[in-house]
């Protein structure tokens, strides 16, 4: 799997290259800046990008406008996201821009190694990630507060690692339900919050995420 790396920390960049390479991904190139990760993926078009949220040349928000133009103009290229806490706005606005190849990570996630890889591997594959923490708080700011209330605590918890990128069998695995258990508790929840069933794991991600943070 061929990766590209936006990170200004240098201590944090080369651990990543090192942590990558010996996972047996080909880091293509390893950068400190929003417009180098553009030019980078231009040039070398990976499979996949990951890319701080903060880094020069302002320091603000370069990085995610960038993993934003990245989708734009290169769908097929898979983003993964690191950011120090969630930016509601660009997060949003993210998650909803794709059907799949996506995800948004906070940086203390990194440290688990095994989850960061887990995550890097789904969004490579075509999948979606997205942190525990992000999704609470989308969740929690969403505006559409009247058919969330009418999800039962369990849909809630469904619907939380739903929106996080997990498969059914692995809802199952986390909730210890049966499969078809799961199954309906998503079915429910399309049900009640009037969105329409997919057959695609992403596109029924990102018509729940879609509705939430609208």
């Amino acid at each position: 799997m061929r990766v590209i790396l936006a990170e200004d920390s240098t201590l944090l960049r080369e651990g990543l290259v090192r942590l990558l390479a010996e996972e047996g991904y080909d880091v293509l190139a390893a950068v400190d800046n929003a417009p180098d990760l553009i030019t980078a993926t231009a040039e070398h078009q990976p499979d996949i990008v990951v890319t701080d949220v903060r880094m020069p040349p302002t320091h603000n928000d370069d990085g995610l406008k960038a993993a934003l133009q990245i989708r734009r103009e290169w769908p097929d290229i898979g983003v993964l996201v690191l950011s120090q806490y969630v930016e509601n706005r660009y997060a949003t606005e993210l998650i909803t821009s794709t059907a799949g190849r996506v995800g948004y990570l906070l940086k203390d996630r990194v440290a688990q190694v095994d989850e960061f890889l887990e995550a890097l591997g789904r969004v490579a594959a075509g999948g979606t990630a997205f942190d525990p923490e992000v999704v609470r708080q989308l969740l929690t700011r969403t505006t559409h507060v009247d058919p969330l209330e009418r999800l039962t605590p369990r849909e809630k918890q469904v619907l939380a690692l739903m929106a996080q990128g997990l498969t059914n069998a692995r809802i199952s695995e986390v909730l210890h339900v049966s499969q078809s258990a799961s199954e309906k508790h998503i079915n429910a929840i399309f049900d009640k919050l009037g969105l329409a069933r997919s057959t695609g794991l992403s596109r029924r991600v990102v018509a729940v995420v879609k509705y939430l943070g609208s």
